[in-house]
């Protein structure tokens, strides 16, 4: 059975690098944290790993709970923790919930039975107290703020997200603005309606409900929203949309049908995705990736050291104007 000199010997490093990049410690580059775990595979050293593991009271793993993996939303925040997590050397392991409770809580005694060793949130279903009851059992990241909460978190203020660009449409005239959004239930979209209901008045409007377009998720959803649109009696001039793929499946439906983009409907979307930027559509830029790297290094942190200097992080929007509004 390969030892840790075996290792050190394969990966042309030293012993005592080798025992950092195993021990999940910074200040290793990347080739030669790579080297390592190449090293690593190459001589089969799992059982060796297993017992660092055990000596240590840890996993090396990492969980991760997240509603859908291919919405772009959560796919660049797993970006920004997977790499994280090969930087320090951990195993991610993924809980896709589409938002089903029993899941979620799934996720969270695999937290309590130590078979992890912290879990990332990115959005949630549960309420508050279900993390309260799991917090004894190892740190667990929130990617959404808590507001009074007591937790690790860091997020975008996705009220005054909201509200930057419901004011840019009310500065260019639109009085009559809904928005496209995924599900009403949730601290993000609980701050959206928020912001909707304060800057419409503001603004001296009544907000609609009818107007508010819900289970906008995915490009063929835009095809849904404009269809809706197209048949109301009394259409709004302006649209939010929580995602950009929406946005996109929105602007190519509306170019198909003879819609003009921006001057009978303006559209704002929301993620900077690289689709936006092709079409030329006014987006929210929001920090998905580094949001990811940031709840990573924070559990990370905790584990190392037992503390944080910062238990919750707000991550900045801004909004990037182009062609559609």
């Amino acid at each position: 059975m390969a030892n840790i000199r075996d290792l050190a010997k394969e990966a042309g490093v030293s012993v005592a690098t080798v025992s950092r990049v195993l021990n999940g410690y910074p200040y290793v580059s990347e080739e030669k944290r790579k080297a390592v775990w190449e090293a690593v595979e190459k001589l089969n050293y799992t059982k060796n790993i297993q017992a660092v593991h055990l000596a240590k009271g840890r996993t090396a793993i990492v969980g991760v709970m997240l509603p859908y993996i291919h919405h772009p939303y959560f796919s660049a925040i797993m970006e920004g923790i997977s790499k994280e997590a090969l930087r320090y050397g951990y195993q991610l392991l993924l809980f896709q919930t589409n938002y089903d409770v029993e899941r979620e809580l799934e996720a969270l005694e695999r937290l309590r039975m130590r078979q992890m060793d912290g879990l990332i949130v990115c959005s949630h279903e549960v309420d508050w107290e279900a993390f309260a009851a799991y917090q004894g059992d190892g740190p667990i990241v929130l990617c959404e703020h808590v507001g009074e909460h007591d937790f690790f978190a860091v997020y975008i203020d996705h009220y005054q997200a909201f509200v930057q660009a419901l004011r840019y449409l009310v500065k260019k005239g639109h009085r009559r603005i809904g928005y496209c959004i995924g599900r009403m239930t949730g601290p993000n979209s609980q701050a959206r309606a928020a912001a909707y209901q304060d800057v419409l008045r503001e603004a001296g409007v009544i907000p609609r409900r009818q107007w508010i377009f819900e289970g906008c998720l995915f490009l063929e959803d835009g095809k849904r929203v404009i269809e809706q649109w197209v048949a109301m009696e009394e259409r709004p001039s302006a649209l939010l949309v929580t995602s950009d793929q929406v946005a996109a499946g929105i602007v190519l439906q509306a170019q198909r049908i003879g819609v003009r983009i921006p001057e009978e409907l303006s559209i704002i979307g929301f993620d900077n995705d690289p689709l936006a930027e092709l079409l030329g559509i006014t987006t929210v830029a929001l920090p998905h990736f580094q949001l990811g790297g940031k709840a990573f290094r924070l559990i990370h942190h905790w584990l190392e050291t037992g503390n944080v200097t910062r238990k919750q992080e707000e991550l900045p929007a801004r909004l990037l104007v182009r062609d559609t509004a």
